[in-house]
């Protein structure tokens, strides 16, 4: 080790054949097989960090990968040296370097070189929620920011059915009062609930952005990291905002939720005023339900029914149907006895609100469910009632919920169908969906509206 003289990660190229590099493993991605010609072939990646901050991505091939799939353990320092140098393939490789190493053969240099604390455990270089917002899509970006809400551990099927997932929808905010989806895959998405409860702050590293449902929402790649209780600035800086106020602000969703097929519903909705809303609501005369979408700001919240205080929500069995991996989500007694599961198992707190919406020419009074109820509140159940139940009760609750009368636009997804209520069919009308307004195409909307006015 005194002899040898160790390169820096940033300064490698395919220009520098002769290398030997100190590193710690940063993250590893397991074994994989693939198929090339007749054969089949293994590899194995992992992701290295040296002192001075530089990050490269490493392959193992075949026997290399067998030698020292077991050697290159997570958080260990090693030196490396006698690999090939070639540009990275971006499909694959989130690490911030325009090379990658390869090892596809045992007459390599790997040696461990114990700790060393001048190299970091991780790297993150983070970008804020609202940045996420102008990036070109796809995007990759290491995120720090409060997780404010979870959702269970669920599988899904390959697109071919040949392979189940594991997947967990997290939502987290940063100090941009901005907030947005994130997807856990794998071991990841198998945290305990435990460790996402009570709002922790945590970094992502490796997120990929993309466009969904006519938001963008984040998946954390193979090759990320979760860590929770992060150090540095950042996540000092978004503690501080979370509990000097911040979990009272209302935020910005990037992420349109694609749990109650709102981002179908509204790309197949017809486009009106709630005028023109309540008209064809009136005059429905098929089974079928119909959506509209409407724009409008939220105007007042049904607090009180004839002097009493209406709940604003309540408790729901969470446990999954059977045979299923969606929830039960009946009503549970005050003991959390759910009568159609026949038990008492986890509950959650499900938000059901009676909301009046306004725009330009009129007003409506629309049940607004759950999911809708979220991003127009921008909190969740859980934290509606940890404010309710706190030090402030049912006045600070009311308090923050006027707060947001007025306030920012919203694309209102609205269900109306027809029911049979007490041996009568009428409609029945229900704010399904909240999109987060985009602006300049709701302008460019209303300017169209105008010039097809201005040429009647």
């Amino acid at each position: 080790m005194a002899n040898q003289i160790i390169f820096p990660i940033n300064e490698i190229s395919s220009y520098t054949p002769k290398w030997m590099i100190k590193a710690r493993v940063t993250n590893k991605s397991p074994v994989r097989t693939f198929k090339r010609g007749a054969g089949e072939g293994k590899v194995f990646h992992i992701d290295l960090l040296d002192a001075m901050g530089g990050e490269i991505r490493a392959s193992f091939f075949n026997e290399c990968a067998d030698a020292y799939v077991n050697v290159l353990q997570v958080g260990k320092c090693f030196v490396l040296g006698r690999g090939s140098v070639k540009i990275a393939n971006r499909q694959y490789n989130s690490c911030n370097h325009k090379y990658e190493l390869t090892f596809d053969n045992t007459s390599v240099l790997i040696t461990e070189a114990g700790d060393d604390s001048s190299i970091e455990a991780q790297k993150f270089t983070i970008t804020s929620l609202r940045s996420v917002l102008l990036k070109q899509l796809p995007a990759r970006v290491d995120l720090c920011g409060v997780v404010t809400s979870f959702r269970p551990v669920m599988e899904v099927n390959a697109k071919d059915g040949s392979r189940q997932f594991v997947k967990r929808d997290i939502t987290i905010a940063d100090d941009t009062s901005t907030s947005m989806d994130v997807t856990l895959w794998g071991d990841t998405a198998k945290t305990e609930d435990s460790k996402l409860e009570g709002s922790p702050v945590i970094a992502l590293k490796s997120v990929s952005v993309k466009e969904w449902n006519g938001g963008r929402s984040g998946s954390l790649l193979d090759s990320g990291t979760l860590q929770f209780k992060p150090t540095g600035t950042e996540a000092a800086r978004i503690e501080a905002w979370w509990k000097e106020g911040g979990s009272t602000q209302s935020l910005q969703a990037l992420s349109v939720s694609g749990s109650t097929g709102g981002g179908a519903r509204a790309r197949n909705a017809r486009s009106c005023s709630l005028v023109e809303m309540r008209h064809a609501a009136d005059n429905l005369v098929s089974d079928q339900p119909e959506h509209y979408s409407v724009v409008a700001r939220l105007s007042l919240v049904q607090l009180t029914k004839q002097g009493e205080k209406q709940p604003l929500y309540y408790s729901a069995c969470a446990e999954p149907k059977t045979g299923s991996t969606l929830l039960c989500n009946r009503r549970v007694d005050e003991r959390g006895f759910c009568a159609s599961c026949n038990l008492s198992g986890k509950t959650a707190i499900r938000l059901n609100m009676r909301c009046r919406f306004t725009d330009c020419e009129d007003g409506a009074w629309l049940t607004t469910f759950h999911e809708a109820s979220e991003k127009v509140l921008g909190k969740s159940g859980d934290q509606l009632r940890d404010l309710e139940t706190g030090e402030g009760g049912r006045d600070a609750v009311e308090g923050y919920i006027r707060s947001l009368y007025f306030g920012q636009p919203f694309q209102l997804v609205v269900r109306a169908k027809l029911d049979s209520y007490q041996g009568e069919m009428r409609s029945n009308v229900t704010c399904v969906d909240v999109i987060p307004l985009n602006r300049g195409e709701h302008g460019r909307e209303m300017l169209k509206a105008i010039q097809q006015m201005c040429e009647k």
